[in-house]
């Protein structure tokens, strides 16, 4: 239960994601540089992209992706079109790692060792989440700044998780 109630938010983030950046008016939008942003939405886009298709998609999922971190930061100008197939790649690489993953994997250690310590899978997959709300929050931030609309991309919609079956999660 734990692993589908995980899954449904990763993909409800990476819908959200794709939300957002249909209310970016135009591609220069996403890359216009603010005071006191260290980055602009595109390069959040293409950062968190990476990140699932590399840990979830080629650590979980052995989809082969071949992750390039600088370049997610130093790239500029990258337009929707290439960003959407790099989210549609993201949740891709959500599905197949989920794929290979049980409940049992969970209490197991990650797969590749992250900063200074091993941790579970579970506990990881849980910083990877939060990780991804924070950067979605930027990203919703800095378009509402970008373009003076506050329309909200409904980050956190609870009908986005029972909408698959309109069934109450216990």
């Amino acid at each position: 239960m734990l692993l589908e109630d995980l899954k449904a938010l990763y993909l409800r983030e990476i819908a959200t994601l794709e939300r957002e950046l249909e209310l970016y008016p135009d591609d220069a939008s996403l890359w216009k540089e603010l005071p006191g942003l260290p980055n602009p939405a595109g390069t959040l886009f293409l950062h968190l992209a990476g990140n699932l298709q590399h840990f979830l998609g080629a650590i979980l999922g052995h989809t082969g992706y071949v992750r390039n971190r600088v370049a997610e930061f130093s790239r500029r100008g990258v337009p929707r079109s290439e960003i959407r197939r790099e989210l549609e790649g993201a949740r891709q690489g959500v599905l197949a790692g989920f794929a290979n993953l049980s409940e049992e994997h969970l209490a197991r250690p990650f797969p590749v060792q992250l900063a200074d310590g091993a941790f579970s899978t579970q506990l990881t997959l849980l910083q990877f989440l939060s990780h991804l709300a924070y950067h979605l929050g930027q990203i919703d931030y800095h378009r509402r700044v970008v373009t003076g609309d506050s329309t909200s991309a409904h980050a956190i919609s609870v009908a986005d998780l029972l909408g698959r079956t309109n069934e109450p999660r216990v």
